[in-house]
Formats: C-alpha cells, structure tokens, sequence
C-alpha cells in the first residue's frame, strides 16, 4: 500500500482495520503513516515524504528524491511480488507505480477515484491502464468511470461511519477546556509543511482581526505532529501566541468542538461537513500551480462540501480572495448567525446531515468483497 499524506494515512488505516478482520494473517507493507502502522503496516518510507504541494518549484526541488523512492519501491514490489497493491489516493505517484506494477502482472487497485469530475479530466485514460478496480467514496464516482471502461465499486467514506451524526460538542468542548458558552474558532491551515507556509499566517492575521471585533473569540489550532514548531513560530510572527490554543493533531475534536472552523480546502472540509460545521474555506498555492489548476477546473467549485451539494453552501476564498480582512469578515458572519440568524446554520446543517447518510455505508465489508474479487479475477 502506499499513501502520501495525512488525509490517505486515515483512509488507509481504517482499510486496514477491515482487511485485518476479513484476513487476520494479513501482511501489508509500503509507503504509509501512523494510522496505517497501528494496523500492522510495515512502513518502508514515511507518508510525509511524497507530501507536495502544488505543481511549482517545491515539486521540481522534490522530484528527484521522489521519483528515487517510486524507483525502490517498484523494486521492492516487483522481487517481493504481493498478492495485491492498494494505491490510497496520491494519484501522480500512484498511477504510475500501479501501471508498472499490473504491467508485471501484480493486481491493482486504488482506493480514492481521483477527482476526474472536478478536474484533469485526461487522468481518465491512465486509471484506466493502471488499476483492476477503484474504490470511490462518492455515489456518482463508479458510474463515471463505467462509462470510461474502468471497474468500480461505491464503497462509502470510511470517515461517515467514524463520526457521528450527532458529534458531542460538550464533550469535545470539556476535553479542550472550553466553556459550554464559549464563541469557538478552530483554525485549519492545512496537513502539509507548504500549505502552513502558505496559509497559516494569513489565518493567524485573520484571528487577530476577528479578536479586535469580538475579544472573547476562543481561537483553537490542531497541528499535525511534526508541524506544532512550525506554527507556534507563525503564531509568535502574528503576535498570538498567547492567543491560540495549539492542540497536537486532534483535529476531529477540534471540529466538535467549534462553532466556525477557517479551513484550508481538502479532506478536512468534508471532515468539518460532517460534524456539521459552518466553514469559511481557503487556499493559496505558487502562482504557477494557480495557473495550472485554474486552466484544468470543470467546476465553480473547489471545495468538496460545496461540490458534492453542487452550490456555494459555504463561502470558498482562493488565492489573491484569500486575504485576512476577507477571511475575517466570512468567519464572523458566521459567528453573528449564531446569534441573529440561527435558521441559516439550521438549514447547513441539515444538508450535512444528508450528505452525511449518503456516504454512511458498511466500508469494510464492500471494500474487502471487491478486493477478493479482484484477487479471484
């Protein structure tokens, strides 16, 4: 298995967790992260070495180091010969190990259908000559990618059956030492190291904004272990470092916790929708990578709330928008809603708790019944 960041280091060690029940003797090894290893996964590289962001000069002064480990692990793989290689997301790495890997007749399947339906919609071709079968975890994914000759089942979002419909923000709120009353803020600027140098700091001067218009905002930040240095020296630059509540990890109680989260765009979004948080959404990349991605968008969306809904159900800041006074000015609209329009946070959180039953299904059982038939095959 290999996944190359956070977000695929929780959706594979929830994988695992079913593949250890359906094949207690199981044996897994590869590139993966601390949930995976709690499984039983023998990780050869650490997740956080394929973590890149964007397509601009981090990738080119990466490349080598992770084209040089795609290398050893195609050789590791090809003389180890696995019953199966599961590819967690990370599609430019995945993809092309897999096409390597089926090329020598070792079955393929990626767990996570690259967003073809948001953008790059050419990746369409290499799935298809890379893997045996996707495992999507979205309702609409196995029909798109029929229609390309691409095996698929709809197996649900691991993260749907994890947390509650209902979270408990009391709990939440007393394990963080936070008042039932308390006005709560988490702020998420991102898993990886880029993404914290490109957003935190806004985020954090964003805080302060909104601490000068309500000074009894409590401000809660979960940092990924290994990042917590990182962003106290940020907090220290934005003069809040006595101002934050920076947690290691616990980034689910963080959302349980809070009334609004400032969110930078990715899995966290979808996790924050299913604790049926109001959020105000972010991100800013290279201008390069801006470019790029702007050129190969097919929706007006990029957040995944406000795409799998098909509308602007929160508000989405990007690149050059993404500024303090703006990020301030959307959490704090929410925070008055709380207050003077409750009904409009009513009506966010009925549509969370929809999408929420949506992607609740047995994950274990229908991720491993098509694993065995790709094994069978």
């Amino acid at each position: 298995m290999v996944a190359g960041e956070a977000s695929g280091d929780l959706l594979a060690g929830l994988l695992l967790l079913g593949m250890r029940r359906r094949w207690p003797a199981l044996q897994s090894g590869g590139i993966g992260g601390p949930n995976m290893v709690h499984q039983g996964f023998e990780a050869w590289w650490p997740h956080h070495k394929l973590s890149v962001h964007g397509f601009g000069w981090e990738l080119v002064r990466r490349y080598r180091e992770i084209i040089g480990i795609r290398s050893q692990l195609l050789k590791r793989l090809g003389e180890k010969r696995p019953d199966i290689f599961i590819g967690v997301d990370a599609p430019d790495f995945n993809l092309d190990l897999e096409r390597n890997l089926r090329g020598q007749g070792i079955k393929t399947v990626h767990f996570v259908c690259p967003s073809v339906w948001a953008w790059r919609p050419e990746r369409l071709e290499k799935i298809r000559a890379s893997v045996d079968h996707v495992l999507c975890i979205f309702p609409f994914e196995p029909e798109l990618l029929a229609r390309h000759g691409i095996a698929a089942t709809y197996v649900g979002h691991p993260l749907a059956n994890v947390i509650p419909i209902e979270p408990d923000r009391a709990a939440a709120r007393a394990a963080l030492g936070l008042g039932a009353h308390d006005k709560v803020v988490a702020l998420l600027p991102g898993s990886r190291q880029s993404e914290i140098s490109h957003l935190a700091l806004r985020f954090f001067r964003a805080a302060a904004l909104i601490r000068r218009a309500q000074p009894a905002i409590k401000f809660i930040v979960p940092a990924v272990p290994g990042l917590k240095s990182q962003i106290e020296a940020i907090a220290q630059k934005a003069g809040l470092q006595g101002d934050l509540q920076i947690l290691n990890g616990q980034s689910h109680i963080a959302l349980a916790a809070c009334d609004v989260t400032l969110i930078a765009s990715g899995t966290a979004t979808l996790e924050a929708a299913l604790y049926k948080r109001p959020m105000v959404i972010a991100y800013h990349m290279g201008w390069l990578s801006w470019q790029i991605m702007q050129r190969k968008k097919l929706q007006p969306w990029v957040g995944l709330p406000n795409i799998l809904c098909q509308d602007f159900v929160v508000p989405e800041l990007l690149q050059d928008a993404a500024t303090p006074e703006a990020l301030a000015r959307e959490v704090l609209a929410w925070i008055d809603a709380k207050d003077f329009a409750p009904a409009k946070i009513q009506a966010l959180q009925q549509k969370f708790t929809t999408l929420h039953r949506t992607l609740q299904r047995d994950t274990a059982t229908l991720a491993t019944d098509a694993i065995q038939k790709v094994l069978q095959g």
